[in-house]
Parts: C-alpha cells; structure tokens; sequence
C-alpha cells in the first residue's frame, strides 16, 4: 500500500509551509509543531516527513527543540523521517538514538556520497536520499544553489548503497498546489532500483488516487503538505483510497 506522509517543516520552532522553497514566503500553521504531529497521528497516519527548515540552511540542527517534541508527543505511533542540516554521521547517529525511522541526506549526498554510503552500510533501512530538484538539476543548501548534477544521475550513485528510499522534490512545484510532477517522478523510479517518494505539489485528492496507478507501483508513496493543512484533502479519504477502502 502506497504511504501518504504527512509533512511538518520547521521554521523558527513553528510549523510553516514555503512557497517555491522560499523561506520568505512562509506560511505558519501551528506554533506547536508536537501538538500538529499529534493532530496527524490522531487522523489515521503512521508515518510523518519532517523537516528542518533552517538547518537545510544553516548546514546544522536548528529546531531540535521541536524535533524533540513531535517524537515525544507520537513516540513509536509513528514513524518519523527527517532532513535538513543533518551533514555527518555524528548527527546521523545522534538523530537515529533519540527514535528516528529515518534520517534524509540531501546536501550532503552532493557534496559527500561516500558518507551516505558509510551511513547506510551502518544504518541499514535507516537512510533515505533528498533530491531536490529545480529545472531538473539538483538544489542544495536548502534549495538556494543548483548543481549541475541531474536527478537520475544523483540517484544512480547510490544505487548499490542500501539507501531505503529517494525522496524526490519539485521545487517548482512546492506550496503551490499544481500537482506533483508525475512524469519526472514516475521516469526517475523507472531508471533507479531505490523505492521513491514524490513531493512537492501534492494538491488534492486526484494526486493520491494518481499513487495507486499501475505506473506508479514502484513509487513507496507521497508527502503532502499544504493540500492536507488547507483541508483540500480529507485525512480519512485519502488513506481508504491508499487502502483500497475508498
């Protein structure tokens, strides 16, 4: 069954949603991201997609006060990925103690793949891949750069490593509800044997009946963010629909 992660990104301790990857251009949803991640627990999800916003940033953890608190607040009801800022194993190591599913590597999955290989040797089923993508090359530094790297050919690097997943974002797409960029996303799970995660863009409830396509089998499943805090979908249809029920 595809697996619908609802998204929290933290931004100076509250949980916001951007727009295009901007981090002016941030909307704040709930100023206590524990009682959020309980919110969605409470709905029906097992599995929620965090991100720290100005860690991506600042290349380090900023909100790990809030961190903290979503895990204390859902503790083993769901299973908690995060990214942003986490760039050694140290980090990698520190996060997984405190009761991760998952820790996500994007920037430094640029700059250093041998330590994704080397973390996912250690952490087996415990490292996933960020690959945020504008105009089809790969954005680091929290979106702010682009390399000249394409999606697939990052993606390929790590193909023999033992990465759980690749999440896969549009950053043109992110916030602004158009849809997910189905066709880039589905192509990229086509030419890589690592399940993928689509994001960026999810908008209704079209997009998660989109998931249960044959074409999109190879897909583990979806992150929404604004479309599930702006009730354009309905938490307990969207999961009958991955379910079969719906």
């Amino acid at each position: 069954m595809p697996i619908l992660f609802p998204a929290i990104d933290l931004k100076d301790g509250a949980c916001v949603r951007l727009k295009l990857g901007l981090m002016d251009q941030a909307t704040v949803y709930n100023a206590d991201p524990a009682a959020q991640a309980r919110e969605f627990r409470d709905a029906g999800f097992d599995h929620l997609h965090v991100v720290d916003l100005n860690g991506a940033f600042a290349g380090r953890a900023v909100n790990d006060a809030a961190v903290d608190a979503i895990l204390a607040a859902v503790g083993s009801q769901m299973k908690v990925q995060l990214g942003g800022g986490i760039r050694s194993m140290d980090d990698i190591e520190r996060w997984l103690d405190k009761g991760l599913a998952r820790v996500i590597l994007g920037t430094v999955a640029v700059r250093d793949p041998d330590l994704v290989r080397a973390a996912a040797r250690r952490f087996p089923g415990q490292i996933a891949v960020g690959i945020d993508a504008k105009g089809g090359k790969v954005a680091v530094e929290g979106w702010a750069e682009t390399s000249e790297l394409t999606v697939v050919d990052l993606a390929r690097q790590f193909e023999d490593a033992g990465v759980a997943a690749v999440i896969y974002t549009d950053v043109d797409r992110d916030g602004i509800l158009t849809g997910i960029n189905w066709d880039a996303t589905i192509d990229l799970a086509e030419q890589v044997s690592i399940p993928v995660i689509a994001s960026g863009g999810l908008a209704s409830l079209a997009d998660v009946v989109r998931l249960t396509m044959p074409d999109a089998k190879r897909l583990e499943g979806a992150i929404s963010g604004r479309a599930l805090y702006d009730g354009r979908i309905d938490p307990k249809e969207a999961l009958d629909v991955l379910s079969g029920k719906g």
